[in-house]
C-alpha cells in the first residue's frame, strides 16, 4: 500500500550545512571551505527522512562534472544502490530516521561512475571509487544535504596522450555541499551537486594539473525508494 505524501510545510528553517553559491572556477591555492548558508546545532531544526527502514537508490540525471584546473571530465552513468548484506542505502528504522535538533544521516554504497570522457582530445578517463560513503539532510527551506566520501574514496585517472591520477579528499573524509529537493506523484526527489568543492591530489606528468589542490563537482541525482517504488522519499520536520 502507498502512503499519502506529505504536503512540505512552509517554514523556514536555518540550515546546517554549506550552502551551494560556490565559484564554479576551481581553486588552485588550498581546499575551499564551505561556509555559506551555515547554522550552529542549536539553531538546526528538527528534521524526519521518510519512509522509514526502506532502501532507496541514488541515480545520475543528466551528467556528472569533476573540473580539475584547466580539465574536465565528464561522465553520463553513475549510481548508488544498495547491496546484499549491506545496511547502507537504507533510511533508518523509527526514531532513528528523525533527528530533533540536527540533520539524518545514512550511510551508502560509493557512487560508481562510467562512460566518461575528457575535455582533453586524445585523453580517456576512469573513476574508482571504494569506502563507505555517507548522504546527510537537515529539513529547512531549502533543504540542505552533504554528500560525505571517505578519505582516498575517489580516483580519477586518464590515459591516452596524458596520464594523470586524481585522488579526492586525500589526506581525510570530505563533506560536499548540496541541496535535497522532495518530490512528488510526478517526479522523484532530488540530489543537486552544484561545483561542489572537494580537496584533491593531482600526480602525473604533462598535461596533468597538478598544481590542483581542489575540484569542483556537479551532478543531479534522482533518489527513489526501492523498498516501494511508488513512494517518495521525503525529508520534513
Amino acid at each position: 500500500m502507498t502512503a499519502p505524501l506529505p504536503r512540505p510545510r512552509p517554514r523556514t528553517l536555518l540550515a546546517l550545512g554549506a550552502g551551494l553559491s560556490m565559484a564554479a572556477a576551481l581553486a588552485l591555492t588550498g581546499a575551499g571551505t564551505a561556509t555559506a548558508g551555515t547554522a550552529s546545532a542549536a539553531e538546526a531544526g528538527s528534521t524526519t527522512v521518510t519512509t522509514a527502514g526502506h532502501s532507496f537508490a541514488a541515480t545520475l540525471n543528466g551528467k556528472a562534472t569533476f573540473k580539475a584546473g584547466s580539465v574536465t571530465v565528464t561522465c553520463t552513468v553513475s549510481g548508488s544502490a544498495p547491496a546484499a548484506g549491506s545496511a547502507n542505502n537504507r533510511i533508518p528504522d523509527a526514531p532513528g530516521n528523525h533527528n530533533a535538533s540536527g540533520p539524518v544521516t545514512n550511510d551508502i554504497n560509493p557512487p560508481t561512475f562510467s562512460s566518461c570522457t575528457t575535455s582533453m582530445p586524445g585523453v580517456r578517463a576512469a573513476v574508482e571509487t571504494s569506502g563507505t560513503w555517507t548522504v546527510s539532510m537537515q529539513n529547512g527551506d531549502p533543504i540542505v544535504a552533504t554528500l560525505g566520501m571517505p578519505a582516498a574514496g575517489f580516483k580519477l585517472t586518464t590515459s591516452g596522450l596524458a596520464t594523470c591520477s586524481v585522488t579526492a579528499a586525500p589526506t581525510g573524509p570530505a563533506t560536499l555541499p548540496a541541496v535535497f529537493t522532495n518530490g512528488d506523484a510526478d517526479n522523484p526527489s532530488q540530489l543537486t551537486l552544484t561545483s561542489a568543492p572537494a580537496p584533491v591530489k593531482v600526480e602525473g606528468g604533462f598535461g596533468c594539473p597538478t598544481a590542483a589542490k581542489t575540484s569542483a563537482f556537479s551532478a543531479v541525482y534522482d533518489v527513489t525508494d526501492v523498498t516501494d517504488p511508488a513512494s517518495r522519499v521525503l525529508v520534513g520536520e
